[in-house]
């Protein structure tokens, strides 16, 4: 038999904020703001966990402790609850389109200051050769053909920054346990455009004078010149 009763519960639900307990790690919570709401404690090998029933009045003592022994079975069956219900919440990721989708809304568009340079090298590169397949039956040779379709058109810097971007969306879909394999690992810079190098070029007399001119402008950035 559980701790609470009906009448306590809705004396409650007007008190101070607290938790109550009614035994089995299931708790009604008040709180100062928002409606009082039933919680769950459980334990798992991860450690002790928390997880939320339902609101009051929505969800009544006697729904709270169904819940709460509904919830319990499955911890004691091997199963997180609290993790199910995220996999469930969790948008499909099926495809590569789909992978590189989950991955700039998730990091690219928070880490990156341009994140549509990668966002336009996916769309224009890569998704025409591998959007709509299945992440898992992306193989190496995939990769090469999207490569060499870069190479043929003489862009070498585009297809050495095609093969970093597809390195790292397959690493994500290792990381969202979507596939074991990343099919670009393997391949290098002499693959795609190969090492570049840069190139030098002497200015004329106009771009050193006006080059002078800045570092005068600018003197207290550059320092005492010398001519």
């Amino acid at each position: 038999m559980g701790k609470l009763t009906a009448k306590q519960v809705i004396a409650y639900s007007k008190a101070d904020p607290k938790k109550y307990s009614d035994g089995e790690g299931l708790y009604f919570c008040v709180r100062k703001q928002g409606s009082p709401y039933w919680m769950i404690r459980y334990t798992t090998a991860k450690g002790r966990r928390e997880a939320t029933l339902g609101q009051f009045p929505l969800m009544s003592l006697a729904d709270a402790r169904i819940a709460a022994a509904y919830f319990r079975k499955e911890v004691r069956d091997g199963i997180d609850p609290l993790l199910e219900k995220q996999k469930i919440e969790l948008p499909d990721i099926e495809t590569v389109d789909q992978l590189f989708h989950d991955w700039y809304r998730t990091d690219l568009s928070r880490r990156l200051k341009h994140p549509k340079i990668p966002y336009r090298v996916y769309t224009k590169e890569i998704s025409p050769v591998i959007g709509i397949k299945c992440i898992a039956e992306v193989t190496a040779r995939d990769v090469r053909e999207v490569l060499e379709c870069i190479r043929e058109s003489n862009r070498p810097t585009i297809a050495n920054d095609t093969l970093m971007y597809m390195k790292q969306l397959f690493r994500h879909a290792i990381k969202l346990d979507l596939t074991l394999n990343n099919p670009a690992a393997a391949f290098t810079v002499d693959d795609a455009g190969g090492v570049e190098s840069s190139k030098d070029r002497m200015l004329s007399k106009e771009e050193i004078h006006y080059a002078f001119s800045v570092f005068h402008t600018h003197i207290n950035s550059f320092g005492a010149l010398t001519h």
